[in-house]
């Protein structure tokens, strides 16, 4: 039996909003709930440690980097969706036509690209390997997307709420073999 490499994705946890998107940190709720993140990964073996540049998924995974003793590499490709606007009509726009971008916004499909471009390099780099990526939502949906096209927005909305969520993917070579949710808080009903 081949040896498989297995992604283990870490959408961040819960963040405080603020104008820059990058630096954003997590709540104090969020820094609580990477506990989730260390409890999940604790019984691994986990090899490295990669992550969007973005403060919050960084730091919803440097406490299990650090109970690993392991650096976290950036991946710059790795970040979120640059954001033209919120408004809800757009999401649904977004979703329906992968290529459309707002003014001053990334497609989606821009985004399932470059993440895409991303996962195929690290799994070359760290075959037969176990990886923790920290992610985004919409980022983690367009690797969800490429792998099962059937992924559309109302599961994205499933999720948009689940911080952290944590998913495995198993692959053999290039080609997934397995997907599975680990973890994840639901801040839509958590009180």
């Amino acid at each position: 039996m081949n040896e498989l490499t297995n992604i283990i994705f870490v959408r961040h946890a819960q963040s405080v909003y603020g104008n820059d998107d990058r630096i954003r940190d997590l709540s104090t709720e969020g820094k609580k709930d990477r506990d989730i993140v260390l409890h999940t990964l604790k019984d691994r073996k986990i090899d490295a440690f990669l992550s969007s540049p973005y403060t919050r998924s960084i730091e919803t995974i440097r406490p299990a980097a650090e109970y690993f003793d392991l650096s976290i590499h950036t991946d710059e490709r790795l970040r979120e969706r640059k954001v033209g606007s919120h408004l809800p009509e757009l999401l649904k726009k977004r979703w329906a036509d992968l290529s459309f971008a707002e003014e001053g916004g990334e497609s989606l499909l821009s985004v399932k690209e470059r993440n895409i471009e991303a996962l195929t390099q690290i799994l070359k780099d760290y075959k037969n390997r176990t990886v923790v990526i920290g992610t985004h939502g919409t980022a983690l949906s367009m690797m969800i997307k490429h792998y099962r096209n059937d992924f559309g927005l109302d599961d994205f909305l499933r999720i948009v709420n689940f911080m952290p969520y944590i998913i495995e993917m198993n692959f053999n070579g290039q080609e997934l073999v397995n997907m599975s949710e680990l973890a994840y808080v639901d801040k839509n009903t958590k009180e």
